[in-house]
This record gives structure tokens, sequence and C-alpha cells, in this order.
């Protein structure tokens, strides 16, 4: 592999993915990327969710190159310009009001963390408070307000000084955490004498995409929205990873029945291209014009993407195979969990975003190492990468995902040993 030496000599030390595997990409389809030596992958990463209707998806490709071809605009702040106009009307005809929410789209800069950062802006703006609440094991971007909020340490080294005005809360199941704890934190934010400064927002994922696929019961939702309630604080969900469809309905927050006061988008909601959306109830959007901003808002080749990506979800053969695929990977998790149980812990996560915890952290990064051996691309998460993160695109076909997950199993076999009697039987 000679364009390692390249790569190595011209690009910062700061690359991570290309050092488990270092191999040429040129090209992907679906589920599937190959390399400049004609080696295929089954991608079970899909750009750490940023992928979630998969690689060069004919309707989403087709959109953006008839955009191309009729020279249509490409960045255009925040002008009126049609590919935006078409895109916030399908995103409430089709997302929205279907659902009875009513919020008010806001185009921050192009990544998670811009979203997540004007969402804390907007939200001590609104409150007049500076503190947040966030949950061990968050993951909310690399900037310095979502860095704050971030639970994990090696991101945080050399800054912590700066990182401020977080009160760190445990996410369900932490140590044995639950509701009590929530209604333990609303009593002390509410006693004068509790020492929690006011709270001006609660911020949390209800699956910790990055955390380990720690997934939020709806009791312990619901209760924390009752929390943000009585102690005045606004609600964030932070859906950048969990939504558009990764945990089997668009929003990941809609099983529990709570409607967030911001909801933070990106990943997957520009079909693939960069974008980031925040949805503000109404009430909250107390902007003045250019209060906030960031170049690349108006990029028009995702709004295009976006747009067409919506026309997903008024496809039920889409939904309905969706609902199967979250089934069918929750039903080989939960076995292979079993067939090893000496090895694994359990099955984790929800929907298309789930995976297998196990004992040793050294064990799940040489299975992830013979998985992606076999051809697989996927990675580990949680504290310790003790996770194996199972994250293909919501439309792979079936049969691939039967084989991905196959190979799979067959790496966790190699380096945990034979499957432990069980009356059933994995892929």
């Amino acid at each position: 592999m000679q364009h390692v030496a390249q790569f190595e000599k011209i690009e910062s030390d700061v690359r991570y993915y290309c050092r488990d595997t270092p191999n040429l990409l040129v090209s992907a389809r679906g589920a599937q990327v190959w390399d400049d030596q004609g080696t295929e992958f089954i991608d079970f990463l899909a750009g750490c969710g940023s992928l979630n209707y998969g690689h060069n998806h004919p309707t989403i490709k087709a959109a953006l190159l008839n955009y191309l071809l009729h020279d249509g605009i490409g960045n255009a702040l925040d002008f009126h310009t049609e590919a935006k106009l078409d895109f916030i009307t399908a995103f409430s005809e089709i997302i929205l009001v279907p659902r009875k929410l009513e919020y008010r789209l806001q185009f921050t800069g192009p990544t998670g963390a811009n979203c997540v950062e004007a969402a804390l802006k907007l939200a001590r703006k609104f409150t007049g408070r500076s503190s947040i609440a966030a949950f061990t094991n968050g993951f909310h971007g690399m900037s310095m307000g979502a860095l704050a909020a971030t639970g994990a340490k090696t991101p945080r080294q050399g800054i912590e000084g700066l990182l401020q005005h977080v009160v760190r809360l445990p996410f369900e199941g932490y140590l044995g955490s639950g509701t009590q704890d929530l209604q333990r934190f609303s009593e002390m934010a509410r006693d004068p004498s509790g020492g929690v400064a006011p709270i001006g927002a609660i911020i949390v994922e209800t699956v910790q995409g990055e955390g380990g696929l720690n997934a939020a019961s709806d009791a312990w939702l619901r209760s924390l929205a009752e929390v943000a309630k009585d102690i005045g604080a606004l609600l964030i969900v932070d859906d950048i990873q969990a939504g558009c469809g990764r945990t089997g309905s668009f929003f990941s927050f809609e099983r529990a029945g709570i409607v967030p006061d911001l909801v933070c988008l990106s990943k997957s909601i520009g079909g693939g291209l960069p974008m980031s959306l925040l949805l503000v109830k109404p009430e909250f959007d107390v902007w003045h014009a250019g209060e906030h901003s960031g170049t690349f808002r108006g990029n028009s080749l995702a709004f295009v993407a976006a747009a067409a990506a919506l026309s997903f979800w008024i496809d039920r053969e889409f939904i309905g195979d969706l609902q199967e695929r979250s089934r069918y990977l929750t039903s080989w998790c939960d076995r292979v969990a079993l067939e090893h149980r000496a090895a694994i812990v359990r099955g984790k996560g929800r929907g298309m975003m789930q995976g297998v915890e196990f004992a040793s952290a050294a064990a799940a990064k040489q299975v992830a190492d013979r998985a992606r051996a076999k051809g697989v691309l996927l990675e580990t998460c949680g504290p310790f990468d003790q996770v194996l993160k199972i994250l293909a695109p919501l439309n792979i076909e079936h049969d691939l995902f039967h084989e991905g997950l196959c190979r799979v199993k067959a790496a966790i076999e190699e380096v945990c040993g034979a499957a432990l009697p069980s009356r059933h039987k994995a892929a």
C-alpha cells in the first residue's frame, strides 16, 4: 500500500479510521465499498450514521445530478432559494405535520457540533442561565460548547479548564441510575441550598452512539422531560446520530411521547451531504437577525439531497423493511450474546443502532480487526471501546445484511471460541 506513506507524510496524525483500514477506497454503492484493488467491504459503519440511505442512492444521486446540470446555485448563505423551499416544504409535510409537531427550522453550519452550539447558545439566551446539564457517556461534538457537554476524557484533554458551566448527571443505567436520580437532581436544582446553579438546558441523546449504545427507556425520558419543565430548563434532544430513522422512527424520541424544546439534527438529514438543522419550538425562537450564522448554512446541494431522502418516508415498504431489519438485528445481537455469554455481556442499542458489549475491550478490538479482515467496515464504541457497533445503512439488502452479520459472527468465534449450546441458531 504505497499510498499510506504519502498520507503519513502529509496528513495530520489526528487521522483515525484509516489506521485500522488503510486501504485506498475508490467507489461505493449502497452498503458496499471497494478499494483500488477491487476488494469489497460491507459497510457496517455508514459514515458514522451520516449514510442512513447508503452510498450513492439512485434517487438522491439523480436529484443532485439534475440540479447541477441545470446550474443550480451552490452556497446561498440564508438567501431564499428554490432548493431550500423544496426541502422545508417536504420536511414540514412529510415529517412534522403527520407527527403534529410545530418547530421552526434553523440552518446552522454543516456539522452536528455547529447545531449543538446553536442549541446551547439559544437556550442560554432564552433562559438567561449559563449552566447546562449533560450526561455521563454523552457525546455532542468537538467544539468548545459541545465538548463541555461531552463526557469522554480523551477529546477534553488539554482544555479542561475552559470547559465550564456543565453539570454532569448519570445517564439511565449508569451504576444503577434511574428516574430516582433525576428526581433527586430536580429537588437539588429547586432547593436554594442545593448547590446547583440555575440550569438553562438539559441535553441528552436517547441512544448514546459514541458512549456505548446505551438506550434510555421511554419512562426515563418522560421523567427527564418533566424535570426540565419543573426546573425551567429547555430540553435539547441531540438526535444527530440516533435520528433520521436510525432507531426505527424518524425521531428517536417519538416512542417516548415527548416533544423536546430543541432538536439537533445532522449526519443523515442531508442525505449524505454536510447539513445541520436545529428544530426550535416557536416560543423559543428569540434570535435577532444575524445573531447566529455560518457561511455554509445554505448548502443547496444538501437541501436537494435531503429533500430526495425525505421521499423514502412516504414509502411504506421502506418503513416496513426498516422495522424488519431492526428486529433481525436485535435477534442477532441477543443470540450472539447468549451463545458467547462467557465473552459477551449483552446486546445493546435500538433499531439499526445496535451491537454487543464484550467483557474485555481487548476482545472487542480483536473481533473488530478480524471482521475488517473479512471485509466488514465497523467500529467499537463505549468508554473503553468495549462495544462492537453495527451501523449498517437502513436500507441494506437483506442478503447483504445477513452476509455481513455472518462474517462478524465468524470473527467472534475466532476470537472467543465456539458458540455455547443454544436453542437458537444465529446468522
